[in-house]
């Protein structure tokens, strides 16, 4: 069943047109395994939490978000609860000013209503007709989204991926960076010099986005806050809440609503 659902995209890949939707809707825990397409993929759930993995990063995608995944990149999609997909192909020339690296995005109310009447329409669709006008439409609302922070960039040095690692899988780890440097064998310079680099980040803020991206996902299963709070690495409820409201406008217990 999941191999099915996972292969449905083929068919949306061959047509001729430059857009192209689909839906498609998966178990909780399932995941799409590992692929790539030849296009441009909106990655949207209308219910539900998507954990997009790929080698240069990890997004955790929320209703209220959507996921932009250039041409080519091999990704992985694991579902948070039952996920209902809506998700539209684009070919890369297809419209002038799109974006041209993989990121979130805010789902405006209009761009999930294109979204969802997109699916319904044929791979062979009219030039000139009502389909292609709202198709078109959606790339013109797609243009005006504004990218949000749910990125977490992985490096390729060796020595970082460790680090990363590690902070990826404990996040409650208040390891400093001087202290990785001296297990490293190098100077601390050399660690925040790398993670800028490498990672388009501070140590610091890379830590802070791996603690928010982990405390996301365990949001999405449903988790207590005090819980996830603690096992990000954060002192208390209030401290974890203080930095999620700054980071998205709104405290923990509202995101998923």
């Amino acid at each position: 069943m999941l191999e099915e659902l996972t292969t449905r995209h083929l068919g949306y890949q061959a047509t001729s047109r430059p857009v192209a939707a689909m839906e498609v809707d998966y178990p909780s825990g399932s995941s799409t395994g590992w692929h790539a397409h030849p296009r441009n993929q909106l990655l949207h759930a209308i219910e539900g939490v998507m954990i997009v993995r790929s080698g240069a990063g990890s997004w955790v995608v929320p209703p209220n978000r959507a996921v932009w995944l250039a041409a080519g990149l091999e990704h992985e999609a694991h579902m948070c609860g039952e996920v209902r997909i809506r998700t539209v192909f684009v070919d890369p020339d297809a419209a002038p000013h799109l974006p041209r690296e993989s990121c979130v995005l805010a789902v405006s109310p209009l761009l999930r209503e294109l979204i969802v009447a997109a699916v319904d329409i044929p791979t062979d669709y009219a030039s000139g007709g009502r389909d292609e006008r709202l198709l078109l439409l959606l790339l013109d609302e797609l243009r005006e989204l504004a990218v949000l922070p749910l990125h977490l960039p992985m490096p390729r040095d060796s020595r970082l991926q460790m680090v990363c690692t590690q902070l990826s899988a404990r996040p409650d780890d208040d390891t400093t960076a001087e202290q990785w440097a001296d297990r490293l064998g190098v100077t601390a310079k050399t660690i925040h010099r790398l993670f800028a680099k490498e990672t388009g980040m501070t140590f610091g803020q890379w830590r802070q986005q791996a603690r928010l991206l982990f405390a996301l996902e365990r949001l999405a299963r449903g988790e207590r806050i005090i819980d996830v709070a603690i096992d990000s690495g954060y002192a208390s409820q209030s401290a974890f809440t203080a930095m999620f409201r700054k980071h998205f406008g709104m405290p923990p217990s509202a995101f998923y609503r």
